[in-house]
């Protein structure tokens, strides 16, 4: 009989797969990375327990196309600085991302908020435009000119905060205590260049990034950036105190928090 594909895959087989993935080759992206301070109590508000804000009221946004061989992919990320035990980060609002195998690890694995959309960046000589969009709406674009090169900064590590749950089958909340996941990225850059522009965000009421105004732009800058990424689970958290802001994942939050009618398939 002929192998059956979604029977079940031997030992050797899972062990080469996890062993393949672990000696990934550095896989480098061109990026456009904004940030500004914008309104605190905004950032308060988008912060589920038990993260905090950081003494400056910051948002990020950055926009990559990243260099797979075969496969070029669009990823984003759109967040505002946070703090946890003493550790500051970034907790991302919204991810878009071009393809389907970029959802699915950072979703079910790290519970990184992850969505298909559309991801841009474009550079024409000195000239540079890169926005994120979903639903038709280019909810966040930068754009500008490069104004010069800048040094190039050591290895750093990066630190993002995520949020990983299942909804509860019959919709009254999660299925389990929800986990606060702490992912550290070692991130090196091969160039830099800074960017004189601006940040503009478009209402959308999928992704309502514009709640978090420009208020003091800090700095735009492209660049080519690789990075590896890991994670860890450091602390369960009150389900109670997250649900109130799981509409933050899904566009329909109706999908997770009705029950379905008894007896339908």
């Amino acid at each position: 009989m002929a192998r059956v594909r979604y029977g079940a895959r031997t030992e050797a087989e899972i062990a080469a797969a996890r062993t393949a993935s672990s000696r990934l080759p550095d896989i480098w992206s061109t990026g456009v990375v904004a940030i500004w301070e914008t309104d605190p109590d905004a950032v308060a508000a988008v912060l589920p327990p038990p993260l905090k804000p950081t003494d400056r009221p910051l948002a990020r946004v950055n926009i990559s196309q990243v260099d797979l061989p075969g496969y070029p992919l669009g990823a984003g990320s759109f967040a505002v600085a946070a703090a946890h035990d003493g550790v500051e980060g970034w907790y991302p609002l919204v991810m878009p991302m071009t393809h389907e195998r970029a959802l699915v690890g950072g979703r079910e694995v790290f519970g990184e908020p992850k969505k298909l959309g559309e991801v841009v960046v474009e550079r024409d000589g000195l000239t540079v435009r890169a926005f994120l969009a979903r639903h038709g709406i280019a909810f966040v674009e930068v754009r500008g000119a490069v104004a010069g090169e800048l040094p190039l900064p050591e290895p750093v590590l990066k630190t993002d905060f995520y949020f990983k749950f299942l909804p509860a089958v019959d919709g009254s909340g999660f299925d389990s205590d929800p986990v606060l996941v702490r992912c550290v990225r070692n991130e090196k850059v091969r160039k830099l260049e800074r960017i004189t522009g601006d940040v503009v965000l478009r209402e959308s009421m999928y992704d309502p990034v514009a709640d978090l105004p420009v208020c003091r732009l800090v700095e735009i800058t492209i660049g080519e950036k690789t990075s590896d990424q890991r994670g860890k689970v450091v602390e369960r958290v009150d389900a109670r105190a997250l649900l109130p802001y799981i509409h933050q994942r899904y566009d329909d939050p109706a999908q997770v928090l009705d029950a379905p009618p008894e007896g339908s398939a």
